[in-house]
């Protein structure tokens, strides 16, 4: 797939989420290419009075997106449940499970999944795949970066500390913290790496996302037009 291609799939599948959102519903937004898609169509829905929403941003750059927008924002405090959040991924495979993070905004987009009746993930089809594998990322507090990279290494992943694009030194994420993108040549039990890496002292959160599946729907821009595959639970919702 051309890149242009890639970009007219996330198009389609940011609007397409889109066109699901119903008047009044409390969001959450995420963070990334294909959910800012997302934003852009909600933004002329909004404009247009089609639908009134409002928005929990999932990082200060959706939050910054948001605005520019015209899409109104809200928290979790005044809202701590939310009715359907979209967000991209980094991948997906077959059971609708997740590798997200490469936005540096998994543990807050974690945390509006959970907060959510309904998860839509937009993507192209390169997004999808048939088994997780590759780079996970994980947060960590700075504090405990050394002993952490030393218990990803012991478990058979490859850490990397990432650092930033226009700056020296490591990305800081939204929460103060340090992101170690952890490589695995293979994640046969998703939802066992995603425990293990989680109770790990100093982890805040990883991008392993297994635990909303039953609530997950799936949006993949194709050429022919999007397809959507859903999980059981979001089907009744």
């Amino acid at each position: 797939m051309s890149s242009r291609s890639a970009g007219d799939a996330k198009r389609d599948a940011g609007y397409h989420a889109a066109e699901m959102v119903r008047d009044g519903m409390v969001l959450g937004l995420g963070t990334g290419s294909t959910a800012y898609y997302a934003m852009v169509r909600l933004s002329a829905r909004v404009r247009e009075e089609e639908i009134a929403v409002a928005g929990v941003p999932t990082s200060h750059q959706t939050a910054i997106r948001a605005r520019e927008l015209g899409i109104p924002l809200t928290t979790l405090d005044e809202h701590p449940t939310l009715d359907l959040a979209i967000d991209g991924a980094d991948q997906v495979d077959p059971a609708l499970r997740l590798i997200k993070g490469r936005g540096a905004a998994l543990t807050r987009e974690k945390v509006v999944a959970c907060a959510a009746g309904r998860v839509v993930i937009v993507a192209d089809p390169g997004k999808v795949v048939q088994a997780l594998s590759g780079v996970v990322p994980v947060e960590v507090i700075p504090f405990a970066v050394a002993p952490v990279m030393k218990t990803l290494s012991g478990m058979g992943g490859v850490p990397r500390i990432r650092e930033g694009m226009a700056k020296d030194g490591p990305v800081i994420t939204d929460n103060g913290n340090f992101l170690i993108d952890c490589h695995f040549d293979r994640i046969p039990v998703p939802e066992g790496l995603e425990a293990t890496l989680t109770v790990i002292p100093g982890v805040v959160e990883c991008g392993l996302f297994c635990r909303y599946t039953q609530k997950t729907t799936l949006v993949v821009g194709e050429e022919e037009g999007c397809r959507v595959i859903t999980g059981k639970r979001a089907q009744e919702i």
